[in-house]
């Protein structure tokens, strides 16, 4: 987490935008956290505030997101950010689907002849990806624990994008081959990060794989930056 904001803090400046981190104790309560983000919200010449996960357990994540003003949530977190995208406003989006759909674009696919899946419904991934593709006319399968058959969806899938976080969940005999996976998960392993991919196995079937790290997670702080100037751009 503090080697992904100080990434969001090196890009930033890498295109001239000023960053600023502000780090509080765990022991936060809620309202003091809302404070801190309300004073940062009259500020003059704000461009985004983004509120780093994970939050303290007995922090409430919700009010946290909605304390921020909705024109510079460009996380997409907060209700009013969040309910904005869904309704079709996509200017300023969740940065890791945004991110995901970036990474399938540059496939280079006919997606309207091809079976997506996505795996996952979390609020950051699974649902946001979902909502993007049917902004298209696609019709994503969406599989979660529950889903039947879903080993048989995912082998027929043409093209998978995984939010789960189940480290190497997806194994080269798990789908068909040429398919095309974009990886969002990630799990710690041994120290170390790993996706929802097993790299290795995939990397021999697979037409295309994201990687994890180094995939999904650097687009998706271009994404966040791109969210930040069209804020910019609208003052």
């Amino acid at each position: 987490s503090i080697q992904y904001v100080d990434m969001k803090a090196k890009r930033a400046e890498s295109v001239g935008i000023s960053f600023h981190k502000a780090a509080f104790p765990a022991s936060i309560s809620t309202n003091d956290l809302i404070k801190e983000i309300q004073a940062l919200n009259k500020i003059e010449n704000m461009c985004g505030i983004i509120v780093q996960l994970p939050l303290p357990l007995h922090t409430d994540k919700q009010k946290v997101f909605d304390s921020i003003d909705s024109s510079f949530d460009v996380d997409c977190l907060g209700t009013l950010a969040s309910e904005k995208f869904y309704n079709g406003d996509t200017k300023i989006g969740f940065p890791t689907a945004l991110s995901c759909m970036a990474l399938l674009d540059s496939v280079g696919l006919d997606l309207k002849t091809k079976k997506i899946v996505v795996l996952g419904r979390g609020m950051l991934v699974g649902k946001p990806v979902s909502a993007l593709l049917q902004f298209r006319n696609l019709s994503p399968v969406v599989i979660q624990s529950k889903t039947e058959n879903k080993e048989e969806l995912i082998k027929n899938a043409d093209v998978i994008i995984s939010g789960m976080g189940q480290g190497k969940y997806i194994t080269g005999d798990k789908i068909k081959t040429g398919a095309v996976i974009i990886d969002a998960g990630t799990s710690e392993s041994n120290g170390g990060i790993v996706g929802d991919v097993d790299l290795e196995s995939v990397k021999l079937v697979a037409g295309y794989v994201s990687p994890v790290p180094g995939g999904v997670g650097p687009v998706t702080v271009a994404m966040l930056l791109k969210n930040v100037l069209t804020v910019a751009k609208s003052k």
